[in-house]
């Protein structure tokens, strides 16, 4: 494990873990863009699929974690303002969709 550690630049293990942690996070939100690619593929046009949004939320939060754990304020803010847009696009897709199914 001490050649993990070397190679990210982290002096303990709770470090290690924060920085494993933040590039799972990473992985997440990258995730989403490979899953909005293939559904425009799929369908030869633009598509946004709800995964996406699922994809951002936890990615964003992941991420907003690591960023406090970093003490960072940018990537703080930065974070911050992206899992509420996300919150927000699923709140409107599900009432979308509560008001499709009362109408019918």
């Amino acid at each position: 494990m001490q050649w993990l550690m070397t190679i990210l630049h982290v002096d303990t293990t709770s470090e290690l873990w924060w920085v494993l942690f933040g590039l799972s996070a990473q992985l997440m939100f990258t995730a989403r863009f490979l899953l909005q690619w293939i559904a425009s593929e799929r369908a030869k046009n633009s598509v946004i699929p709800i995964a996406f949004w699922y994809f951002s939320l936890v990615g964003g939060l992941m991420l907003f974690a690591y960023a406090l754990y970093r003490k960072d304020p940018v990537f703080v803010l930065g974070q911050s303002l992206g899992v509420i847009i996300y919150s927000r696009n699923l709140w409107l897709i599900y009432a979308n969709r509560r008001a499709t199914k009362d109408a019918a």
